[in-house]
């Protein structure tokens, strides 16, 4: 199975399993996606044989989904539980990623998650990274996950 599709299958599990949340693959990548409105991303970075970044794009109305959904209350604006959710979410992907890349998972560390949210912000490839990225539905709208690596 190629990475992508290991990717998308990963996310679909770990939202289904650990958020509570039916998520899709989504058809086509959005013309404006890159620029990045009222939403989050959380990051993750990759050391070791592999070197990259893997971001999660949400908008800020499927992260206060997934925050409520992981805390059990309803979630309405941008706050310190909802970083946080998001970064647990770019960690699990990004742990499985870690795993798809490293037959024995000695050779690849991973950074502490941070996460990125605003009005307005762009996202942008690491210089010469090959980059995978995977656009996804869920009731609440359109979120990304993005993997790239430095080649």
């Amino acid at each position: 199975m190629e990475l992508r599709e290991r990717i998308a299958a990963s996310a679909i599990e770990i939202f289904t399993t650990m958020v509570m949340m039916e998520v899709a693959v989504a058809e086509d990548i959005d013309e404006n996606y890159g620029k990045l409105a009222n939403s989050i991303t959380g990051v993750i970075g990759l050391t070791g044989n592999y070197k990259g970044v893997l971001a999660v794009h949400l908008p800020h109305q499927v992260a206060f989904a997934i925050t409520g959904n992981f805390l059990g209350v309803e979630v309405s604006e941008m706050n310190e539980d909802v970083e946080d959710a998001i970064g647990e979410i770019a960690n699990m992907i990004g742990g499985n990623v870690k795993s798809m890349l490293s037959e024995k998972g000695r050779d690849i560390d991973l950074s502490l998650p941070s996460t990125v949210s605003g009005k307005e912000y762009g996202f942008h490839s690491i210089k010469g990274a090959e980059k995978t990225v995977i656009p996804f539905r869920a009731a609440e709208g359109i979120f990304y996950v993005e993997l790239q690596l430095e080649t």
